[in-house]
């Protein structure tokens, strides 16, 4: 069996126009609320094997976030742009081309393309994944190349204002 993890980052700023959309970082709100769901989804016994982030800064900060939690090491987070400005089928790919090796995975990324995600993936239909939400899906699969549309089930729906 295989649980994916998907993650929207926590809620960032848009204070500094210098800033490139990429280069945007959390606000106090993200900061609060990152930590917080962090801690609740270990309490749900998520144990994640590894932690794939969108690079830009809003995501991997909150990847960073709940890596320290999780107590595994930020240095081995995968980073990469092909979650940022994606779309289903490049999503696709990267949880298709996670090693096998791997059963449970956190996937930091961004909306509209992760509600999107979640929706193909998984069973039950998500209109919106608020910021520093986490939806849970698992697979009755021994390999990520098997994953694909509807072959998840969606367990954990899980977002901040549930809670504040």
């Amino acid at each position: 069996m295989k649980k994916l993890y998907l993650i929207r980052h926590a809620k960032s700023s848009w204070d500094d126009p210098g800033l490139s959309d990429f280069e945007r970082q959390l606000n106090q709100r993200g900061k609060r609320d990152a930590p917080f769901m962090a801690k609740l989804l270990k309490k749900e016994k998520a144990k994640p094997e590894l932690f794939i982030s969108s690079s830009a800064v809003r995501a991997l900060t909150t990847a960073q976030v709940f890596a320290e939690t999780f107590d595994y090491p930020v240095e081995k987070i995968f980073s990469t742009e092909d979650i940022y400005e994606t779309g289903l089928k490049e999503l696709e790919t990267v949880v298709q081309n996670i090693d096998d090796g791997f059963s449970s995975v956190f996937l930091f990324g961004h909306n509209m393309a992760i509600t999107s995600f979640a929706n193909h993936l998984g069973n039950k239909f998500i209109s919106n994944m608020p910021t520093c939400s986490i939806v849970g899906i698992k697979f009755n699969s021994t390999s990520w190349k098997e994953i694909e549309r509807g072959t998840g089930e969606t367990f954990l729906f899980e977002y901040p204002k549930k809670y504040f």
